[in-house]
């Protein structure tokens, strides 16, 4: 190459970098410019189309830069949001690049040449590289990329191209329209299903929940497969849903330029934000938040019943029936029950009732025309118009008995407005928002998810919900147990202690629907005592007498134990996904058993210290390797709850692991029981013993549940602790346990520092919070005969429990029974303690609490 040459070539890689950096520039100022409307709440559609034009336009120059690499036709087109002009700031750019010939090292410089400078600008670029050909057979299968085909608009490039493609693209959709759209509703049925098919949802994902901005384009992907609307219907829903699309993309916008990425979930903490941004109305924050989350919720519901139109019509011909005469007022049609002659049912609100009872019985929803028919004339009337009669209020009574269909319809009642109109107490809830660290949805769609939960029990899915669905079976009159539930959170509209302000809300509907005495009675003591069950299951010590006889006094009957036991189960469920482990399931019905045989059967040695049949029966069992004099001796000063906690098995494992135990050893033995693991340690009593054990656990990443500590006559220390291996750190290493046992033996020979163990893993970036809230304790001297019961609820982080028991040590307390649940972020610990046997007193109990409160209150300090 010659001097004038290089020069020539140098001069153009110049003009060229200059161009990257003056299109980066312009691309730069753009999204500072998007920026700033999203925060003034001009983010939406609009704004986001100006985005789109100015991404095209960087594309475009890009191609026509690297044009001369290759002589190949090609096309460059958006795909997706992009495609749609609705680029958010820190949406990947998709982009399919196609060419009319085979692709070779020409066209793959090409592509680099367009897609590096975009990589450059710190740009997330989604990309396909086609060749034409590609599109001769497609894989309908791949139903997302069919898809993305589908919405593919060109940016620059050969349009006579592009136009080939889209004609191939729709020959294929054409003759596969009926597998396209059964896999297309396959997907979407799939997404809906990670957010419990629900759009109530207190964090919402903007883009994919249900109710979302997939759901907005889902809909147009059917309609496009085939599944039109009449000019009529699409004309009324066009208005809506353009509004509805405007808010979740003008939301969606303030997310991206807050949180600087691709956020799409309305979390608690940009909710405010949010609010402020798009014009909220409200006094303070926290009424410019419940008017954002309404108003979210009413597009989302929108979105969600109109999609719900479109997932009808474009089912093939073949699943939509004709319609079939109900009696004299409704009609079986395609869409489910309708009303024979709408204009007339408009003054027969008695029908409105009826037509939800006869779906329930013939397994069917309720027709959009009767929906709409209800929504439009709910105005002209009062709760009373439903309940004027004795035959009225019991077909209102009687709608609620659990069964298949019942959270659809009663659903399709909320969303239509009449469930309020019925039970104007209910309505005190609507899209209630609790902003707490571990609900998931509203306080209505929580409330009707615990009677899916109801519901799901006559179908039961596993062995563990065949024993509750037994329970459901055995009840007189299970319609009481769900009129409850839908009573038991109507308190919460309200800032005031909402159990007792939800049975004085209920009483209001238990007068107007006139129920009778036993079941109004069982109603108010369910609501009354919703939480109660949950309390003791899960926060206190089952295995003494005197917590089950206190709440079998509470309880009083199998009846309302059943219902309450039932009640729960599907109340702890419907808080969110992950609430309800099995080992609180567990937990529960532990407590339902033990509770029933108190009421049938009693506990006839209560006082007695002493178990002598119980240990009878150990003793009677024993192998031929344990002599009865060392069974005895192992026994001897262990509380009498070891024996009905303890299978036979594991005593005798108990005493093998004490044989030969010496000062600063550690007797190990580890077991998996499904998601639970339970480690067992025989040692010799010492400091901090239990305090550190639970340190050498969190160490390891263990979340622990469970954790009790036992000690005999002669000094000899049993510790039992059950916890889950979230981290998967058992699962993933072979060698796990024996790396686990050995740290123990270490850690009792004194050889480790717990504390300085376990400082670099408190402070990771991984565990610190943001935001945090002060710790709660509550000291209870009364629940146990023998023990203070220390509840404390504070900031989930590693280590807790050793940093908890360390101080319990410190002050000369014993920690006899650790009951730890985790719920969202916060960190829930019920824990026994004595000291030198007997209760704490007064002095005890604040020396205590202070002792806590500096070490939980400590953000960075160790013990």
């Amino acid at each position: 190459m010659t001097r004038v040459a290089r020069e020539d070539a140098a001069g153009s890689a110049a003009e060229a970098r200059a161009r990257r950096t003056q299109m980066a520039a312009a691309l730069a100022a753009r999204r500072r410019e998007f920026v700033l409307e999203a925060r003034q709440g001009r983010g939406g559609r609009d704004a986001q189309a100006r985005y789109a034009a100015a991404m095209d336009a960087v594309v475009t120059q890009l191609v026509d830069a690297g044009r001369a690499l290759t002589p190949a036709p090609l096309v460059v087109c958006a795909l997706g949001g992009y495609g749609r002009r609705t680029l958010c700031l820190h949406s990947d750019i998709d982009l399919m690049i196609l060419f009319g010939t085979s692709i070779g090292r020409d066209e793959e410089r090409f592509v680099n040449a367009v897609l590096q400078p975009l990589w450059d600008m710190q740009l997330v670029v989604g990309h396909q590289v086609r060749e034409l050909a590609d599109f001769d057979e497609l894989d309908i299968s791949n139903t997302e990329f069919l898809l993305a085909a589908l919405d593919a608009r060109p940016i620059t490039g050969d349009l006579d191209l592009f136009e080939r493609l889209a004609a191939r693209v729709a020959r294929v959709t054409a003759e596969n329209r009926f597998r396209a759209v059964d896999s297309l509703l396959e997907l979407i049925e799939q997404r809906h299903a990670q957010f419990n098919g629900t759009i109530y949802q207190l964090e919402p994902d903007l883009k994919n929940a249900p109710g979302g901005l997939r759901d907005m384009t889902a809909m147009r992907y059917l309609q496009t497969l085939g599944g039109e609307r009449t000019d009529g219907d699409r004309a009324r829903a066009a208005g809506t849903l353009r509004d509805a699309e405007d808010f979740l993309l003008q939301v969606r916008s303030v997310l991206h330029a807050e949180a600087g990425r691709d956020a799409n979930v309305l979390t608690h903490e940009l909710q405010e934000r949010v609010a402020d941004a798009i014009g909220c109305k409200g006094d303070g924050p926290r009424q410019q938040v419940e008017a954002l989350m309404g108003d979210y919720f009413k597009h989302a519901r929108a979105i969600a019943r109109e999609l719900g139109r479109v997932q009808r019509a474009a089912r093939p011909p073949a699943e939509r029936a004709g319609v079939t005469r109900v009696g004299r007022n409704f009609e079986m049609a395609g869409d489910g029950m309708r009303f024979a002659d709408a204009e007339g049912a408009r003054n027969r609100p008695s029908l409105w009732i009826e037509i939800f009872r006869l779906a329930l019985a013939d397994g069917c929803p309720v027709s959009e025309q009767a929906l709409d028919c209800i929504e439009q004339n709910l105005d002209r009337y009062g709760a009373d118009d439903f309940a004027g009669t004795e035959a009225e209020r019991q077909q209102l009574r009687a709608l609620v008995y659990p069964r298949p269909g019942i959270y659809a319809r009663l659903s399709e009642m909320h969303d239509c407005g009449l469930l309020d109109r019925v039970l104007p107490e209910f309505a005190t809830v609507h899209h209630r928002v609790i902003r707490d660290f571990h609900h998931k949805y509203t306080v209505d769609e929580h409330t009707l998810l615990t009677i899916r939960g109801l519901e799901a029990l006559w179908n039961p899915s596993t062995a563990g919900r065949k024993r509750f669905a037994g329970l459901l079976d055995e009840l007189r009159a299970p319609e009481v147990l769900s009129f409850a539930l839908l009573l038991h959170d109507i308190g919460k509209s309200s800032d005031s202690e909402h159990a007792q302000e939800s049975v004085r809300l209920a009483r209001t509907a238990l007068d107007r629907l006139e129920v009778p005495g036993e079941a109004r009675q069982a109603i108010e003591f369910l609501v009354r005592n919703h939480l109660a069950m949950s309390q003791v299951a899960f926060r206190r010590d089952l295995d003494d007498p005197h917590v089950v006889a206190q709440f079998a006094h509470l309880v009083g009957t199998e009846e309302l134990l059943k219902m309450l036991c039932l009640m729960t189960l599907v109340d702890v469920e419907a808080v969110s996904s992950t609430t309800l482990t099995p080992w609180k399931e567990d937990l529960l019905w532990r407590l339902y058993v033990e509770t029933y045989n108190h009421l049938t059967l009693g506990y006839g040695d209560e006082l007695v210290p002493q178990d002598p049949a119980g240990l009878s029966v150990v003793i009677a069992g024993r192998p031929e390797d344990i002599s009865e004099d060392e069974l005895t001796q192992f026994l001897e000063g262990l509380p009498r709850r070891y024996l009905a906690l303890f299978g036979l098995s594991s005593m005798y494992r108990h005493v093998r692991l004490a044989r030969g135990i010496r000062r600063d050893e550690a007797h190990a033995f580890l077991e998996n029981h499904d998601e639970v693991w339970e480690l067992t340690i025989v040692t010799l009593d010492k400091p901090y013993l239990f305090s550190n054990i639970a340190g050498v656990l969190s160490y390891f990443g263990m979340d622990i549940h469970r954790g009790q500590a036992m000690t005999t006559a002669g000094g000899l220390v049993l510790d039992v602790f059950e916890f889950s291996d979230e981290q998967g750190f058992l699962r993933q290493n072979p060698g796990a346990t024996v790396e686990i046992t050995r740290m123990l033996d270490r850690v009792v020979a004194g050889w480790v520092d717990v504390p300085a163990l376990l400082r670099g893993r408190e402070s990771s970036l991984l565990y610190r919070r943001r935001q945090r809230e002060p710790p709660r304790l509550h000291f209870d001297n009364e629940h146990s005969q023998k023990y203070t019961v220390l509840e404390l609820v504070a900031d989930d982080a590693p280590g807790l429990l050793h940093r908890v028991s360390r101080v319990i040590a410190e002050q000369g307390c014993d920690l006899d029974l650790a009951l730890i649940a985790t719920e969202g972020r916060k960190a829930i610990d019920v824990l026994h303690v004595t000291k030198a046997g007997r209760k704490l007193d007064d002095n005890e109990r604040n020396a205590l609490k202070h002792g806590l409160e500096h070490v939980l209150e400590a953000s960075d300090e160790t013990r």
